[in-house]
C-alpha cells in the first residue's frame, strides 16, 4: 500500500520527499491518510480519496473548495497575527494544476497540507464547547458571506430539501416495497401530520423570504479544528458547502451536538435535546453573525434544529420502508431504531421550543 500511496503522492506539488502514510482519523465517506516527509523543516499532509459515488462531478467539487479557501486564506492574511497555514485548509495542488488526480482504478484523489497540533472533538459535552462550536461555525459563515462570482455548484443538489424529502416519503409509503409499513404506522402517522410545518423553510426560500448563503451543511463539532487551548482554528470537511439557508447549519449541529443520548439509541428514556448546549451554541453563532443575519433568518434558526431532526427521522423510516437500501444497518430493525430515536429528539425540541427561540430572541438583539 505504502508504494501505490507514494505513486500518488508524486502527483501532486508536494515540499519535501516522502517518507510513509498511515489511514488517518475514522471518516465515513472520505478514506483520508496522513502522509509523512522525511524533512523535519517541510510540512505533513493529508491525501484523501474522493467518494465519487456520492460526489459525482469532482472537478466542481474541488473548485468550490478552492474558492472557499482562497476566500478565506485572503481575508486572514489580512490579519495581522493570523496563523495562516492553521486557520484554513490549504489544498495542494496537482503536478497538471487540476486539484485532483485521478488514477488507473478510476479513484479521485486530493491533498491538503496536514495542520499540525489540531485536535477535535466527536461530542459536546459542555455549554463552553457549544459556544466554541457555534462560533466557529458562525466566523465561518461571516467569512463567506461576501464571495465573489456566481453561487457555489450544488454538489448534492436538493440535500437538505423537506419537501422533496416528504413527497418521496409518501410515494414510498403508499408502494410499501417489502411489507413493513403495517409496523410503523404509528411513526408513519406521527410524521405526516407534521408535514406541511416542515416544508415551509423550502417554500420561504422559493418565495424570496429566506437568502441562499453558503452553508456548511455538515455541522458536527468534529469538524471543527482546535488549538492545545481548544481555541478556534478551522471548520474543516468542506464536501458539503454549497447555497442553502443558514438554519441547515443550525438545526444539524443541535441534531448532532446537543442531544443527550445516541443517534441509533434503544433506550428512548436517554434521548432529549439539552438546552444548555443549544444556548451555547446559539450564543457562539450570533456572537459572529447577528450583524448580518435578516430578521427572516434569525426567525428560523431555533425551527431549524426541528426541521433537520425531523427531516433525518423522515430519512431513516424512509429508508426502513423501502428494506435498508441506502444506510449502512448493523441489526434488521436499525433504521426503525434510528427513526424513533429522531422523533423523540424531536419531541423534546417541541416541548423546550418556545425556550429555543427566547434564546435566539436573546443573542440576537
Amino acid at each position: 500500500m505504502a508504494k501505490d500511496i507514494e505513486k500518488v503522492v508524486a502527483q501532486f506539488q508536494i515540499q519535501g520527499t516522502f517518507k510513509d502514510a498511515d489511514i488517518f482519523g475514522d471518516g465515513l465517506i472520505n478514506t483520508t491518510y496522513k502522509v509523512k516527509t522525511i524533512q523535519d523543516n517541510q510540512p505533513n499532509y493529508l491525501l484523501q480519496i474522493i467518494n465519487h459515488h456520492i460526489f459525482k462531478n469532482v472537478a466542481e467539487l474541488t473548485r468550490n473548495i478552492q474558492r472557499v479557501t482562497d476566500h478565506i486564506r485572503t481575508k486572514l492574511e489580512q490579519v495581522e497575527d493570523a496563523d495562516v497555514k492553521r486557520q484554513v485548509l490549504t489544498p495542494v495542488d496537482t503536478k497538471d494544476n487540476l486539484g485532483y488526480y485521478k488514477d488507473e482504478e478510476g479513484n479521485y484523489w486530493r491533498m491538503f497540507l496536514f495542520i499540525e497540533n489540531a485536535r477535535s472533538y466527536n461530542q459536546l459535552s459542555n455549554a463552553k464547547q457549544a459556544y466554541v462550536g457555534g462560533k466557529a461555525f458562525g466566523q465561518f459563515q461571516s467569512r463567506l458571506a461576501d464571495l465573489p462570482g456566481e453561487p457555489l455548484y450544488p454538489v448534492l443538489p436538493d440535500f437538505h430539501n423537506t419537501e422533496m424529502r416528504i413527497l418521496n416519503f409518501v410515494k414510498r409509503v403508499k408502494l410499501d416495497p417489502v411489507g413493513r409499513r403495517k409496523e410503523v404506522q404509528e411513526e408513519v402517522d406521527y410524521l405526516m401530520q407534521r408535514s406541511e410545518e416542515y416544508k415551509k423553510v423550502v417554500k420561504m426560500g422559493r418565495d424570496g423570504l429566506l437568502p441562499e448563503r453558503i452553508v456548511h451543511q455538515d455541522t458536527k463539532f468534529n469538524n471543527v479544528l482546535l488549538d492545545e487551548n481548544d481555541d478556534i482554528l478551522c471548520v474543516i470537511d468542506l464536501d458539503t458547502v454549497m447555497p442553502g439557508y443558514v438554519c441547515y447549519d443550525i438545526g444539524d449541529a443541535i441534531r448532532n451536538g446537543a442531544n443527550t443520548g445516541l443517534e441509533d439509541d434503544r433506550n428512548l428514556d436517554n434521548v432529549s435535546m439539552n438546552i444548555d448546549l443549544f444556548e451555547g451554541f446559539i450564543k457562539g453563532f450570533l456572537s459572529e453573525t447577528k450583524d448580518m443575519l435578516t430578521d427572516e433568518e434569525i426567525n428560523s434558526l431555533a425551527f431549524g434544529a426541528k426541521l433537520l431532526t425531523y427531516e433525518q427521522a423522515v430519512r431513516f423510516l424512509d429508508d426502513y420502508i423501502d428494506g435498508d437500501n441506502y444506510y449502512k444497518t448493523n441489526a434488521p430493525d436499525h433504521n426503525l431504531v434510528r427513526t424513533r430515536a429522531q422523533i423523540k429528539l424531536l419531541k423534546s425540541m417541541e416541548e423546550q421550543f418556545e425556550q429555543m427561540e427566547a434564546i435566539v430572541k436573546r443573542y440576537a438583539s
